[in-house]
């Protein structure tokens, strides 16, 4: 199977495994940067040059050669599960993409058919009942999830501990796993590992969000899209999440309330 979602810099100073809605746009545009010494013009996700992707074809020697024999420092980042879904649904089931059109095409027209979510528009502000039409789009993910129907499960609502299995499975240990919500921090610890052609500031650094700007912005505080059927949604979906990388089981606690054990990590992902 290999290493999908791995990038990795040319100089193979680090490897850092996506998990989508993650600032994953940010991490990869400061892996860019410490190789080359200025960000990539665009959205990295489209970069076909100048960072190793695992969906390159060229690149997939180089990361596996590494990856193998632990040749860099590996790492990822996790975010609070509960803001994380409604980043998804107001990015990718809300939003209009980078192409202008909305997200997998028949998506959703099938999510306003088959469970009746409301999206809105740009034509009227995007007016619709967030609350409402988000609970209905959980169940959709829950199904997606669950039983693979009425389709397979996105990469962006998928569990991020089933996205960082699969490094696991296929050979790889992470040196680090650090929360979004403490990205600083986190960040700092990869690059002091690691021996960069150009040194990264990180207090410089700006926050890629590609997303923002091209959808609805969020009208409630996330506790308020949660209810009894939601919370029981979420833990049935994501309870690896809340148990491995410490975020409390209540949408009102955004940041972890302990630190991530990547021995358990490791023992419980690689089983």
């Amino acid at each position: 199977m290999g290493f999908p979602g791995v990038w990795m810099t040319e100089t193979e100073s680090m490897v850092y495994r996506v998990v989508p809605k993650c600032a994953c746009s940010t991490v990869g545009q400061i892996m860019f940067y410490s190789d080359h010494g200025h960000f990539f013009d665009g959205d990295i996700h489209d970069a076909t040059e100048g960072l190793h992707k695992w969906a390159r074809d060229d690149s997939r020697d180089a990361i596996s050669r590494v990856v193998r024999e632990h040749g860099a420092p590996a790492f990822t980042a996790v975010r609070n599960p509960f803001s994380r879904i409604l980043s998804s649904f107001f990015d990718k089931i809300c939003g209009i993409q980078r192409n202008g059109r909305r997200y997998r095409g028949n998506l959703v027209p099938l999510l306003i058919e088959k469970y009746g979510v409301e999206v809105g528009s740009p034509d009227d502000g995007f007016a619709f009942d967030q609350v409402r039409s988000f609970r209905r789009f959980l169940l959709f993910a829950r199904d997606t999830i669950r039983w693979k129907r009425p389709m397979e499960p996105d990469i962006h609502w998928s569990a991020m501990a089933s996205h960082i299995s699969t490094f696991v499975h296929n050979g790889g240990q992470y040196d680090a796993i650090f929360p979004v919500e403490r990205f600083d921090a986190g960040m700092a610890e990869v690059l002091a590992r690691c021996t960069t052609p150009h040194p990264v500031d990180l207090a410089a650094i700006p926050r890629f969000n590609e997303s923002e700007g091209h959808g609805p912005k969020r009208a409630h505080p996330v506790e308020d899209y949660f209810d009894d059927l939601a919370m029981h949604l979420m833990w049935e979906i994501y309870h690896r999440d809340f148990q491995l990388f410490g975020y409390a089981f209540d949408p009102a606690t955004k940041a972890p309330a302990r630190g991530i054990d990547l021995d358990e990590v490791h023992a419980v992902l690689g089983e």
